[in-house]
């Protein structure tokens, strides 16, 4: 069934003139040539991902948000799950997969960044298959160069490396999400069944790692009604995948809802929130027209032919992808503020499969108009036609490598803790405490917790592995007013812009200090650290 729809598409294809539809590493070659040049598409813009978010992988300073993985996955299985009914049970998943990478590894910048890094090369190379296979079924001419620069162009983004190089569920998410797609894009093209099962394994992954990911079941619905030809069965098929993902993912989803005070940071977007997504995507504010233009044509020529049974357009699965989940997350949160960034970012390989579309679309647009107008020889007019692809592409790498280059420095992230820790080792002393304002800040000393291990903890009540948390909780202020009393030096450990009152520290605490001497202070990045020292009377 799948070869004669490949030789109809041929047949349609040398009627009308255009290239065949695998045509482009390995044009009119025989089915292994073909399949060699898929595998080409897929293993270069996975190899070039390895290196790209490889490079300095353990450089850029370990966060708050990487603290946290550190705190919820080096305990046991039990204690995760303990943890999970008292706080952050949205990322459990996430801990309880990281925590034999911390057994097995340490807790190192680079090791705990590894899982990051090889999901989101895996999920390049799934993105590179799924553009080829988009292409095909779509009938589009180059169909190996459409995913070979669809996989490199989700590669160049530095949105791309900088999640590839964090220690958080997000890079998995995305991995899931083009898994999910491609399973879709598969069942939509085959009778077997197994491809619903592969789909809907990959939502529940999908939603495990970032439950907002589930969103992207609203583009595959969206995808079906667009293409009308699918079937009362296809879509019986989808509908039983997503119920059944969606009822495993439900116990994970009332934990979560009942800790949504985690969330109490997040603020209703509004057009700056949308400008930093459009930049963010594009890699760049110089790159956004570009970027623009390109996936704008990738819509117009992926629309291809979705009139046949089976046979989706590549448009209409990538842009419902692209931009419902992230509409609808940003649409909630006018109601309720929900919607982060990096909660869509499975949405990025969407604009990378467009992108490529529109860059060979290019090729083939100025190919045609060079053979017709001027009378050139077909080898030099494919040469020539290819110049103003690449030089759009060389274009929006040459605008990406500042950008490329900054998410690799030391403070690179939100928070610089390795530099914290720093200044610690260099001015402690024996004896001193340490006083987190709030509670927290004590996620400062669980990135690099050499420089925090011989400070004495005089705010902590119960210890996070007691009270199931990832911080621990706070003691009450007589009792670290009693403390302090005991204490010739203490450091507090402040966030200089609290995104929440949660997050600012308590007037009760800030008090205890005014009858100690401030000794010194840094400002490093968003921590503010204080010496205090026993007042000379």
């Amino acid at each position: 069934m799948k070869g004669v729809r490949l030789r109809n598409a041929q047949a349609a294809g040398a009627a009308t003139g255009q290239a065949e539809p695998d045509a482009g590493f390995a044009p009119g070659g025989p089915p292994a040539s073909r399949r060699s040049a898929a595998w080409i598409a897929a293993v270069i813009p996975a190899l070039a991902e390895l290196l790209v978010g490889g490079y300095r992988i353990g450089v850029p300073s370990l966060w708050r948000d990487e603290a946290a993985t550190i705190s919820g996955s080096q305990r046991s299985l039990q204690a995760i799950l303990t943890m999970a009914r008292h706080e952050d049970a949205v990322h459990v998943p996430y801990y309880v997969l990281m925590h034999p990478v911390i057994a097995a590894g340490g807790t190192s910048a680079t090791v705990l960044r590894l899982p990051s890094l090889i999901a989101m090369t895996v999920a390049v190379g799934l993105t590179a298959a799924l553009a080829r296979r988009l292409a095909l079924a779509g009938g589009l001419p180059g169909a190996a160069t459409i995913g070979l620069v669809a996989g490199l162009a989700l590669t160049a983004v530095p949105l791309t490396t900088r999640y590839a190089q964090e220690a958080r569920p997000y890079a998995l998410a995305a991995l899931c999400a083009v898994a999910a797609s491609y399973a879709f894009v598969r069942a939509l093209d085959s009778p077997l069944r197994r491809w619903w099962f592969l789909y809907a394994a990959a939502l529940l992954l999908a939603g495990l790692f970032d439950l907002f990911a589930i969103l992207i079941v609203v583009a595959h619905g969206i995808s079906l009604i667009w293409l009308r030809n699918a079937g009362r069965a296809v879509v019986r098929r989808w509908l039983a995948a997503c119920v059944v993902a969606g009822a495993l993912l439900v116990p994970l989803a009332v934990l979560s809802a009942g800790q949504s005070g985690q969330l109490n940071w997040v603020r209703q977007p509004g057009l700056s929130t949308l400008g930093a997504l459009v930049r963010d995507f594009a890699g760049a504010t110089a790159a956004i027209p570009v970027v623009a233009v390109l996936a704008l044509a990738g819509c117009v020529s992926g629309l291809g032919d979705s009139a046949g049974p089976r046979r989706p357009a590549l448009t209409a699965v990538a842009l419902p992808w692209l931009v419902a989940p992230p509409a609808l997350l940003i649409a909630v949160s006018f109601i309720h503020p929900y919607y982060v960034e990096r909660y869509v970012l499975f949405c990025l390989p969407a604009l990378a499969v467009l992108v490529a579309t529109g860059l060979v679309w290019l090729v083939r647009l100025t190919g045609r108009a060079l053979r017709a107008g001027r009378g050139l020889r077909p080898r030099v007019a494919d040469v020539l036609a290819a110049i103003p692809s690449a030089v759009l592409a060389l274009v929006i790498v040459a605008v990406l490598i500042g950008p490329q280059r900054e998410i690799r420095q030391v403070s690179a992230r939100p928070d610089n803790l390795h530099a914290v820790a720093a200044v610690l080792a260099r001015h402690e002393r024996s004896g001193d405490a340490v006083l987190y304002l709030p509670r927290d800040t004590a996620l400062a000393g669980l990135a690099y917790p050499a420089a925090f291990r011989h400070l004495r903890d005089i705010g902590l009540g119960r210890s996070a592995l007691a009270s199931g948390t990832l911080r621990g909780t706070a003691a009450p202020p007589r009792l670290v007013a009693s403390r302090l009393a005991s204490v010739r030096r203490v450091w507090t450990v402040q966030w200089a812009h609290p995104l929440s009152r949660s997050t600012a520290a308590p007037s009760q605490l800030t008090r205890l200090l005014s009858g100690l001497q401030l000794l010194r202070q840094w400002r490093i990045q968003s921590v503010v650290l204080r010496l205090y020292g026993a007042s000379s009377r």
